[in-house]
């Protein structure tokens, strides 16, 4: 019976700490002048960690299912964990939209609001918009929720999953993960600004970026959970941590006259790193009951939180930017922006996110 199998607890609780870092990201690159002087320099990092993680629990929740689960029931499955939080993220996009006002998108308030209820609606599919219908000026395609530039990959690498990896022997998989880190490998040290940073557009070169990012997590995530036999490991939520802290809050590497370097240190990190913090995670125990409701809490907002937090970075970016703050001057209010953005999640969750979940199973289960 599947409901009876464990639960990872420790990577529920990973997830929420990779998502509260891409907030803090955010809130910092409102202050960064380049890549080079940006703090959690390697935030950006959390959403390969994000496609691992996710890539090992597909495999776990659904590998052994396929005997009696068609393509059409995972798919039902998957939009209904996702959509809903997607729906929500670009409403609150649209509602937060006309309040960026910035000398970052100067020509916000000139955007009909029947141009930006379409890209909503457009939004709730999460298909990505072209350049053309870009209403912020950043190339986005989720101009409302920059986010949903990750689910959209997430969801082709489902599609793919379900489609064809899933059937694949241990060796073409292997085959498939090598050949995509070599992919990586080559994005990362050839890159033009040193790093894998893209992906949000719909451009053939950020196409190509976004797919590049996906598939080796995703599907090393799914060979990980395939071969791996693990181990016992004791404060393994504290060690995983403490890993994942140290990866994304590294200071930028190389320099501006070496930065294939920092670009290796992405795919070392992606490659190496990730599945090894994943690995230790799986294998540890929650230990006691603070440690349990802490993990709980931070799974079950992490996706609100990185589906809904960029609406409220996107007024602060531009308030920033406006005003010529500093850090120093603005901590407060970035502090404020941390609070919001869990609270926001925190109510997304609860009051529409799982009860919209509950009422769409229960509609698949008649």
């Amino acid at each position: 019976m599947t409901h009876s199998k464990p639960h990872y607890e420790i990577l529920d609780g990973l997830r929420g700490v990779a998502a509260l870092l891409v907030v803090a990201f955010h809130i910092f690159e409102a202050h960064a002048t380049s890549h080079f002087d940006q703090l959690i320099n390697h935030g950006y990092l959390a959403v390969d960690f994000f496609f691992l993680l996710s890539g090992f629990v597909i495999g776990y929740a659904y590998d052994a299912q396929w005997m009696t689960m068609s393509v059409t029931d995972f798919f039902k499955r998957r939009l209904i964990r996702l959509q809903p939080m997607v729906v929500m993220g670009m409403v609150i996009g649209a509602i937060g939209f006309y309040f960026q006002d910035s000398v970052l998108w100067p020509s916000i308030h000139e955007v009909p609001v029947w141009k930006m209820l379409l890209l909503m609606l457009i939004g709730f599919t999460l298909l990505p918009v072209p350049t053309s219908l870009d209403i912020r000026g950043w190339a986005e395609m989720h101009p409302l929720n920059g986010s949903g530039w990750s689910l959209f990959y997430e969801y082709v690498a489902n599609v793919l999953y379900a489609l064809f990896v899933r059937k694949f022997s241990k060796t073409l998989l292997i085959i498939l993960v090598a050949a995509s880190a070599a992919a990586l490998i080559h994005l990362a040290v050839t890159s033009p600004q040193g790093d894998i940073v893209g992906g949000w557009s719909l451009t053939l070169e950020q196409m190509h970026v976004g797919l590049v990012r996906v598939m080796f997590p995703f599907f090393g995530g799914l060979l990980l959970f395939r071969t791996a036999r693990l181990a016992h490991i004791k404060n393994a939520f504290l060690i995983c941590s403490i890993l994942l802290a140290i990866v994304l809050c590294m200071p930028r590497i190389g320099g501006a006259d070496r930065i294939w370097v920092n670009g290796m240190y992405d795919a070392l990190m992606v490659i190496l790193v990730f599945p090894l913090i994943v690995f230790l995670g799986a294998s540890g125990k929650i230990e006691n009951q603070v440690a349990s409701k802490v993990c709980k809490f931070f799974g079950d907002i992490s996706y609100p939180i990185y589906i809904t937090h960029y609406s409220i970075i996107y007024i602060y970016t531009g308030w920033v930017a406006s005003n010529k703050l500093k850090l120093e001057q603005a901590w407060p209010i970035g502090l404020l922006v941390l609070v919001s953005c869990i609270s926001l999640a925190y109510v997304s969750l609860k009051f529409f996110d799982e009860p919209v979940r509950r009422w769409l199973r229960k509609l698949g289960s008649r």
